[in-house]
């Protein structure tokens, strides 16, 4: 306090960093067992923190993404305590942090559980933020939320587990991923989602995520939640069509197709990128997001199609960028098929037409130990170049009649095109797994010059 006076300088400029404030004074004094007694100076601290919220929640709320969910349960969580601790003015602020909470769950978590942020990294920062308000509400008996809330919480907390991988912990880097991570309460790496999602599905489901005791149960522990017991969830085929996802499944391999359905604004343009997992290994990868204020500035790179798993056409993104932190001309989804199933081969597809009425239309096949994606595309001026972003190992390239294969000596991919292929080349790109880091990336191109139907093969061992 001493050195960060209360409204004035960084620390204070930003009610969402306010907030997380409160979230973790909040959450110490619960940890040491103080949430039903604390000193006069940590309460009038809380009561400066709301203070500098609440005047500005409407602006938070109106960003439609983490900092309403964040500012909103500061609000319901100090306000609460206040309120619970004989202070009159805690109960405005604990009712304007329930409907606003209430708000957010109705509004940003679709139907089918995705996040308005289009992030696996800001769905996690979600989830905390919703299992510690409610940690917090059951620990001061204070009313439930409506039954709505816990349903689109479910929902929420079902989405994540299904992108997580439970061999590794980690997911797919999809979205905005500025190293947001709100509950640190282990020491197991940033990018192991698992005490999350184990939180979480105590929490709104009652059951376990993880069965195996491992420092995925230590948030439990933490915050006096109880191991739940039960069968734990079943991974399955995903159809997350209000979010834009799709996720197939064929033995020990998962593959995420990321599709444009937009109701809130996109952060990347990665229309019809795959992600592809084998075992908890990232096979073809995201680029993540590095950072916002780099130099020099690449947070177009990392946004853009260049940094995905699809087809970029004309040196170009496929919506373009009107300001850092948003994109115009939306894309809207097309050919959009359900996730079919056979004895051999899961299958899905969809697509899009852009801005400049460049169209992209990506069927995928994935079977036991490969995956073959067609890309049908046309509509573009003077190229269209298809990226895969491969993972670490020495690949080797060669390019023949018949196509251009790569292969690291164990996986091969193979890219076909019935046009004729202008160049075909290993290059290097970037990968950020973790904000203000990143490492370079083989990435594959394969340049056409007219429309056409790229096809490709991706096989690993068994």
């Amino acid at each position: 306090m001493e050195s960060n006076p209360p409204y004035l300088g960084a620390n204070w400029k930003c009610g969402q960093e306010a907030s997380i404030r409160v979230i973790h004074l909040c959450c110490a004094a619960l940890i040491l067992g103080q949430e039903k007694q604390s000193l006069l100076g940590l309460q009038q601290l809380v009561r400066l923190h709301l203070r500098r919220i609440s005047p500005t929640i409407h602006y938070a709320i109106a960003q439609n993404n983490n900092h309403g969910t964040s500012e909103a349960a500061a609000l319901f969580i100090g306000g609460s305590w206040l309120s619970s601790l004989g202070s009159s003015d805690g109960k405005r602020w604990e009712g304007l942090g329930r409907c606003w909470l209430e708000n957010r769950a109705k509004k940003l978590i679709e139907k089918d559980g995705s996040f308005s942020q289009y992030s696996l990294n800001y769905h996690r920062m979600l989830l905390d933020t919703l299992s510690f308000v409610e940690i917090w509400r059951q620990r001061l008996g204070v009313y439930s939320f409506s039954s709505h809330f816990y349903e689109k919480s479910a929902l929420a907390t079902s989405w994540l587990y299904q992108m997580v991988s439970p061999i590794s912990g980690d997911g797919p880097n999809l979205g905005a991923n500025d190293g947001s991570r709100l509950l640190q309460l282990t020491d197991s790496s940033y990018r192991d989602y698992r005490p999350s999602v184990q939180l979480a599905m105590a929490i709104f489901q009652s059951r376990p995520a993880y069965l195996k005791a491992g420092p995925w149960n230590l948030h439990l522990a933490w915050l006096g939640v109880p191991e739940a017991e039960g069968k734990v969830p079943v991974y399955v085929d995903c159809d997350y069509d209000y979010g834009g996802y799709k996720i197939l499944r064929h033995g020990d391999a998962n593959l995420v197709l990321r599709y444009p359905q937009f109701r809130y604004r996109p952060s990347q343009a990665d229309a019809l990128h795959i992600d592809l997992w084998v075992s908890g290994v990232n096979l073809l990868r995201d680029a993540g997001s590095y950072s916002y204020n780099s130099v020099p500035d690449l947070s177009g790179y990392f946004s853009g199609t260049i940094a995905h798993n699809t087809v970029q056409f004309d040196d170009r993104d496929s919506m373009p960028k009107l300001s850092r932190f948003l994109y115009g001309s939306w894309l809207k989804a097309s050919h959009i098929s359900p996730i079919s199933r056979n004895h051999i081969s899961v299958t899905c597809s969809a697509g899009y037409r852009d801005f400049r009425s460049a169209e992209h239309v990506r069927t995928v096949s994935l079977n036991e130990n490969s995956v073959s994606i067609i890309d049908e595309i046309k509509g573009f001026n003077q190229k269209a170049v298809l990226r895969w972003r491969l993972p670490n190992s020495v690949w080797g390239i060669e390019n023949t009649d018949a196509g251009t294969l790569v292969s690291d000596g164990k996986s091969s991919l193979v890219v076909t095109s019935d046009a004729p292929i202008l160049s075909a080349r290993l290059t290097v790109g970037w990968i950020s797994m973790f904000y203000m880091q990143k490492e370079p990336v083989s990435v594959l191109e394969v340049e056409i010059g007219r429309a056409g139907i790229f096809t490709t093969n991706y096989r690993w061992p068994v």
